[in-house]
């Protein structure tokens, strides 16, 4: 009998990643299942990771691959702060993962990523990757196994596709931070409803510029003390909070 062999390094670990930017903040989450087919590996494998205090980075697909991915563009950040005593800016950063995902186009990362956080204006930017290094800068995009039903719905609560205003009104230019947490959680709440991929822990990754009040922030930071982290490093730069949330685990 003839024998077949095949080399299929690859796997797909499930999980769903967003990313949204505000007029002068950006959130970034994940959700915390990782999963193999009906097998679920660990319920807790974070896919949102802190790069600098204005940048943080979103991976999604094969786990391995992911984690890899990662440490290396930290490595390369480390070797650019020793070189210029400065942090990255978030567009060159971008271009750096477009530039490494291209350089392995034969053998790639299987991740999708998203990047997302303060560019140099004081804006909020969203970048989104496909495994070999194609990106654009967009106000919001998701990604994973539950692409599918998350997209749809930010199209419409984001870009308001599919909405009409109210007569002699317009749709706002960008979302207030209170809005776009809610969008957040609705979204990995109701994935997690109809994905088995999905669930067991959110974590939400909120990026402000400097020039920011925090005002409607530390209203939902008083409401959420025990749950919400500052991981900010420099004083009087860009601040980073991370919020975690309980999931469904079923």
């Amino acid at each position: 009998m003839p024998q077949t062999r095949s080399f299929d390094p690859y796997t797909e670990n499930g999980g769903t990643i967003l990313a949204i930017a505000g007029q002068d903040f950006s959130v970034i989450a994940g959700d915390t299942r990782q999963s193999e087919g009906y097998s679920i590996q660990t319920r807790y494998a974070p896919k949102v990771f802190r790069l600098t205090d204005r940048a943080v980075l979103a991976v999604n697909g094969f786990a391995a691959d992911g984690n890899m991915f990662v440490k290396k563009v930290k490595q390369r950040l480390e070797w650019y702060r020793h070189a210029h005593a400065k942090d990255m800016p978030l567009r060159a950063i971008a271009r750096l993962i477009q530039t490494m995902l291209y350089a392995k186009r034969f053998f790639p990362y299987y991740v999708y990523n998203i990047l997302g956080g303060i560019e140099e204006d004081g804006t909020g930017a969203v970048y989104s990757f496909d495994p070999v290094g194609s990106y654009e800068r967009e106000a919001c995009r998701a990604a994973g196994a539950a692409q599918s039903l998350v997209q749809p719905f930010l199209d419409n609560q984001i870009y308001f596709k599919n909405q009409v205003p109210a007569p002699g009104t317009t749709h706002p230019a960008y979302l207030s931070l209170p809005d776009v947490l809610s969008i957040v959680i609705d979204s990995f709440t109701s994935a997690t409803e109809r994905h088995i991929e999905v669930g067991d822990g959110l974590e939400i990754y909120i990026v402000f510029a400097k020039t920011r009040d925090l005002q409607d922030f530390e209203t939902i930071r008083a409401k959420n003390v025990h749950l919400i982290q500052e991981l900010t490093v420099a004083e009087d730069g860009e601040r980073i909070f991370v919020l975690r949330r309980d999931l469904k685990k079923d």
